[in-house]
This record gives structure tokens, sequence and C-alpha cells, in this order.
């Protein structure tokens, strides 16, 4: 039962921090509230008794990506004076645009329905061990073709990077 409040405290705070992303006037603050969404997110990933996920989630998102982002932030130095003014007929098709989707989502949501899983075993999916033997069983080729991806992309990287001799 305090599953079912933690994930609708977790889902109103992530819906709160995402929406202030986009109200936010400083882009510094819509950093801050993005981070505070990954962290909301990791907490859904521990409900879901994804831990590892969860942890990968923080590490990768929460840090690596939101430190570039507030970098990012810092040096081009955004400020109020350097935005346009956005004109009438922008304004109309942009809440025309929204105004779709949001149809798109509610029509999504009509035909969804809740339902409990019923074998115990697929709840355990998130953890290291059978995410691991999925991995390295299931899925050994995707894996093995990613690896060789990111080595090729490294070396590539050490490779324009390296200075010239001449």
């Amino acid at each position: 039962m305090l599953s079912h409040y933690l994930f609708f405290f977790l889902s109103a705070v992530a819906l709160i921090s995402a929406m202030m992303v986009l109200l936010s006037k400083k882009p510094i603050h819509s950093v801050l509230y993005l981070t505070l969404t990954f962290f909301t997110l990791a907490g859904h990933y521990i409900l879901l008794n994804a831990q590892f996920l969860a942890v990968v989630h923080i590490i990768v998102y929460a840090g690596a990506i939101m430190v570039l982002f507030l970098f990012t932030v810092m040096l081009l130095n955004l400020n109020i004076e350097g935005e346009f003014p956005k004109s009438t007929l922008m304004k109309f098709v942009s809440a025309i645009a929204g105004g779709m989707i949001f149809l798109v989502l509610i029509g999504t949501l009509k035909s969804f329905e809740v339902t409990t899983i019923g074998n115990p075993e697929l709840t355990q999916i998130g953890l290291v061990k059978n995410l691991g033997k999925i991995l390295y069983s299931d899925y050994i080729l995707p894996f093995e073709l990613s690896s060789i991806l990111f080595l090729s992309a490294m070396v590539g990287a050490v490779m324009l990077g390296k200075k010239d001799k001449n």
C-alpha cells in the first residue's frame, strides 16, 4: 500500500518538475528541475525492483549529462535580453500543436487498462543477476556489436584529438 502512495507522490513530483522545466524563466532553474525529474524517474525504477537501472540512470543522466547541461548554460550566459519576441502566428501554431498532442495523449490513455503481473519472476528482471543472464545469453550479439561500436568511437576520438608532430 505504501508503494502506491510513493508511486503517486513520485509521479506528481515528476510531472510538476517537468512542467517547471518548460515554464521556468531562467535556464539554470530549468536544468535543476530536469535533474529533479531524473531523480523521480530513478525512484520509479526502484519501485519496479530495478535497482541497477536506477543507479545507472542517476549516474548517467543526473550525473554526467546534467553537469554537461549546466556547463553549457553557464558557458553560453543566456540572458533575458537575448530572447526575440514571438509573433502572434507562432503562438497560434504552438497552441494548435499542443492541443493536438493533448488529443493524442487522451486517445492513448482512453484505451489503457491496469493489469497486474502474474509471474513473480518477471518482477525480478531489473536485478543485476537476472539482467546479466539475459544480456549475456539472449542479447549477446547486440551487446558485442555495441561494444565494437564504442571501441571504434574511442579510437576515432583519440585519433582526432592526437596532435601532429609536423
